[in-house]
């Protein structure tokens, strides 16, 4: 079965959730006014209008209530302007009850109806006397939510090792997978300080030229190969992935350059072949 849905989110770089548009005219850059778990709360149109398979959906396609009115964006800026109070009260609390935890920020539901505080932690925290101190002085629901040290970095965001300001912080809406190995298939420095980025996992951008690295592979042949070239055959002393070229050693020492359409023919260099030769 096909819905209907128009693409939402709720924070510059945020992940993108699906609602259900109704009958309203909702092109790029609308602010709307939504019904979350938390609460209602204003979001931005990033995905015009169009239809998915149920297959697709995460949970249930809640509807789009209205277009953002001046009165609810009104209530936003307020809410966004109590913040600072809200985050200096929250930093005494927590100094208060000696908690290990760094606060990260906090926001308020449109209507008030909840107050959510985000934090990291090394581990799990007993805040259940803070939540006292903060719903007495707030007189709302109070939420404390725990996020990882990536979800941490989003929040504060900084400068990448690139010079750039982070990925995570600036356009990168949702986390996946990084792993060692695509660390390894690019032939990075394994030093932890090298391929770390602020909040101490690996690189989100190790990620970008992965598949382009796994391609390419398929068509380049190992160090130590034999290839024939147009100047005679060689073994591969060097491999340039991205722009797929080979160094070989020619003749005499010489070594030189090519496109991998160059090699005419390539024997992939067997460790155990060559072990083998070794000892006869």
């Amino acid at each position: 079965m096909e819905n209907k849905v128009v693409g939402i989110r709720f924070k510059q770089a945020g992940k993108k959730y699906y609602f259900d548009p109704r009958e309203l005219e909702l092109p790029f850059g609308t602010e709307v006014v939504v019904e979350t778990i938390r609460g209602l709360e204003i979001g931005e149109v990033i995905e015009e209008v169009k239809t998915i398979d149920d297959a697709d959906l995460h949970g249930t396609l809640k509807p789009v209530l209205r277009i953002a009115t001046e009165k609810d964006l009104s209530k936003r800026h307020r809410n966004q302007e109590d913040i600072p109070n809200v985050l200096s009260l929250c930093k005494h609390f927590i100094g208060k009850h000696g908690l290990q935890m760094k606060l990260l920020d906090a926001e308020y539901m449109l209507d008030r109806s909840k107050l959510v505080v985000y934090f990291t932690a090394e581990g799990r925290v007993d805040f259940r006397e803070l939540v006292k101190d903060l719903a007495n002085e707030f007189h709302v629901r109070i939420e404390l939510r725990q996020v990882g040290a990536r979800d941490g970095a989003k929040f504060i965001g900084g400068i990448g090792p690139c010079g750039y300001l982070l990925c995570c912080n600036t356009f990168l809406g949702e986390f996946e997978t990084v792993s060692i190995r695509m660390a390894k298939n690019q032939s990075l420095s394994l030093n932890p300080t090298n391929i770390s980025g602020l909040c101490g996992k690996l690189l989100c951008c190790i990620r970008y030229e992965n598949q382009t690295y796994i391609e390419h592979r398929k068509e380049l042949p190992k160090m130590m190969s034999k290839v024939e070239t147009p100047e005679g055959m060689g073994t591969v002393v060097s491999v340039n992935v991205l722009e797929k070229r080979v160094k070989v050693r020619l003749a005499e020492n010489a070594i030189n350059e090519f496109d991998v359409d160059e090699l005419i023919s390539i024997k992939e260099y067997d460790p155990l072949e060559h072990v083998n030769g070794n000892d006869a």
